[in-house]
């Protein structure tokens, strides 16, 4: 996974397109949205890493207060657009003016933050007992897919920073971020973080696939024309159709 330090224009690159980005991503499991705000003092909410609101949404759809916090600010006029308040900056910098909340989430976007410090920062924000949620869409693609769309990827962007050949999981892979979030937390004086998993699937259509593709980091970095011989070369694959199995996993906890 690349990293904040080394790969910044990888997650700055997401606002491109930002109306395709909000129409494809998926929204998170309404079981974990739930369990978030029932494991909370209160609603008051600040979405670190917002995007479009995807997940800002489903938080306000429960009766949350929610505050996005986004630092691309073509994603924060958007999220402002779909009636999420939205403040640009990173978390770590981000000035929370002393207002205080009862739960710190983010969807997809820690790992674009210091792990540290970030959890510094949400100590700092939240009120006693609050909680902080981080999670992720996790998914491997089927093998034929997968090494379909290595192999255009390779030959289209030879010196891409993703490695498409490993042999693990994604779960194997996310592993290592979800210890760094965890011991984040542990260092800004958290309880011992869980975490919680959700298992779901979802069909997609090879347009719908290709939509959705074209939002990730691997391609939101390229040009259009490179984009859309990476499409290309993917499509005979998944013309079809797929099955995608899902897992989202939170890591979480809260600050005494």
């Amino acid at each position: 996974m690349p990293t904040p330090e080394s790969h910044r224009a990888v997650a700055e690159s997401f606002g491109v397109d930002p109306a395709r980005y909000d129409r494809n991503r998926p929204p998170y499991p309404e079981a974990l949205i739930s369990r978030i705000v029932a494991g909370s003092p209160g609603r008051t909410v600040v979405n670190v890493g917002c995007g479009t609101g995807i997940e800002a949404r489903q938080f306000q759809a429960v009766g949350c207060t929610v505050l996005g916090v986004e630092p691309d600010v073509r994603m924060a006029e958007f999220a402002r657009g779909t009636g999420v308040e939205t403040e640009v900056s990173r978390f770590e910098d981000w000035d929370a003016r002393g207002r205080r909340f009862d739960a710190v989430v983010s969807g997809t976007a820690w790992h674009w933050v210091d792990p540290v410090k970030g959890a510094a920062k949400a100590a700092e924000v939240l009120r006693p007992n609050g909680r902080v949620a981080t999670f992720w869409h996790i998914f491997d693609l089927p093998k034929p897919i997968a090494r379909a769309y290595a192999a255009v990827y390779r030959r289209v962007v030879p010196d891409s920073p993703f490695d498409l050949d490993n042999a693990k999981s994604m779960l194997e892979l996310y592993q290592g971020q979800f210890d760094r979030t965890a011991d984040g937390l542990r260092a800004a004086g958290f309880a011992e973080p869980e975490q919680w998993r959700y298992d779901w699937e979802r069909f997609y259509t090879g347009d719908e696939w290709l939509e959705l593709l074209s939002t990730h980091g691997g391609m939101t970095m390229l040009d259009a024309d490179r984009r859309a011989e990476i499409l290309a070369g993917v499509e005979p694959a998944i013309k079809d159709g797929f099955t995608l199995p899902y897992a989202t996993v939170a890591v979480t906890s809260r600050i005494p």
